[in-house]
């Protein structure tokens, strides 16, 4: 848990606001992570792997309704913008290809489709990449972006041995134009589980402010158990911001509006979660028509009824229960969580913390089961 705290930041920042009585902050910090907004930019040729890959990223296939398809019905020089049905802040612009043509301006580009406006670039390819987008990504660069990078996509006809000479090649031709420490990063669309992605994102989410990190983590679909663990993680950060709000809102003299509150918030915080983990019945019927699987299977392994539905009954039980059993563990977190004066409304922050925590671990364990299901990860 404390390594939770320290890879968001929110352990002080949480002490900072409570000290100071900053009860909206706390709350804004909250609403900003649960609203989970992100804007990626995704250039190259417009293909069968370029948009296989913005599906996956959605969680979609290209049968599904709203997908991106091949050939791309867009004008060749048209902006596409894909959200995602399920996180309507979490958006793929799916940027025009980046001429070869030897007088294409990189800066007339970057101004076109206002490059700098998204939380990340990235450039794609399916062979190696083309001077003119590494002419792109040096000028995104001179603009104080960090957050570009260069993707290899595996094409069905691809192997193992000729993906390892594409990108051999890649990172020579990026040596060649003068790209210090070049990075290549080797992604299968349909199968984001394999190769490069994770370690894609794990950078990717390090060089991100933490507020957009954790947004493109909570959107991302699940398919890997270190995935599930990371949104496992997150979720109990925000619910650390949650409780503090309860631990402020428990100190007005004004019965039950204490109780009222926290159900109220953690029925959005699992709803969250429930989505961003796949286990609502939308996601699981994907997985299922996606993977080829029975989704009576799929469905079978929701054991926690949090994972099936979140409903206000359900979170107040938890809310009653957790009120009746607070552990002496979680008694001693409120003790570091909260500066001396502000303990006497520590209950209710333990409270909270207790049983949305416990929300989130049964989720996950859901989750869990349905990534080894569709992926056979751990089998």
């Amino acid at each position: 848990m404390a390594d939770v705290l320290r890879s968001l930041n929110l352990l002080e920042t949480l002490k900072e606001s409570i000290e100071k009585n900053n009860i909206s902050d706390i709350r804004d910090a909250m609403e900003d992570m649960l609203i989970s907004r992100i804007n990626i930019a995704i250039a190259g040729e417009r293909n069968t792997e370029k948009a296989t890959f913005i599906n996956s990223l959605r969680g979609l296939s290209q049968d599904d309704e709203g997908s991106a398809r091949s050939p791309s019905s867009a004008a060749p020089e048209e902006l596409t913008v894909f959200p995602n049905p399920k996180h309507p802040d979490y958006r793929l612009f799916d940027l025009p290809p980046i001429s070869g043509d030897p007088t294409f301006q990189a800066e007339d580009y970057i101004e076109r489709f206002k490059a700098m406006r998204y939380n990340a670039i990235i450039i794609t390819f399916t062979e190696s990449p083309s001077v003119n987008s590494v002419v792109v990504w040096r000028e995104v660069r001179s603009l104080q972006k960090e957050t570009v990078y260069f993707v290899l996509l595996a094409s069905v006809k691809d192997t193992e041995k000729t993906l390892e000479v594409k990108k051999a090649k890649s990172l020579e031709v990026l040596k060649a134009e003068g790209v210090p420490l070049p990075k290549v990063f080797l992604v299968q669309p349909s199968a984001l589980e394999k190769l490069d992605f994770l370690t894609f994102l794990e950078v990717m989410r390090g060089d991100l402010p933490e507020i957009r990190a954790h947004a493109l983590l909570l959107a991302l679909p699940i398919f890997s158990k270190s995935l599930v663990t990371q949104k496992k993680d997150a979720f109990k950060a925000l619910v650390w911001a949650a409780a503090s709000l309860s631990g402020g809102v428990s100190a007005i003299p004004v019965p039950l509006v204490a109780s009222m509150v926290d159900a109220t918030v953690g029925v959005r915080i699992l709803t969250k979660a429930q989505i961003s983990l796949c286990l609502d019945d939308e996601s699981l019927q994907r997985l299922a028509r996606q993977r080829g699987l029975d989704l009576a299977r799929l469905k079978a392994l929701r054991t926690c009824a949090l994972s099936v539905e979140v409903s206000k009954s359900e979170v107040k039980r938890r809310l009653a229960e957790a009120e009746k059993d607070t552990s002496t563990a979680t008694t001693r977190l409120v003790e570091l969580a909260m500066p001396r004066h502000a303990r006497s409304v520590s209950r209710s922050f333990t409270v909270m913390l207790q049983a949305l925590n416990t929300a989130i671990d049964d989720m996950g364990a859901d989750a869990e089961k349905v990534v080894t299901m569709v992926t056979g990860e751990g089998q």
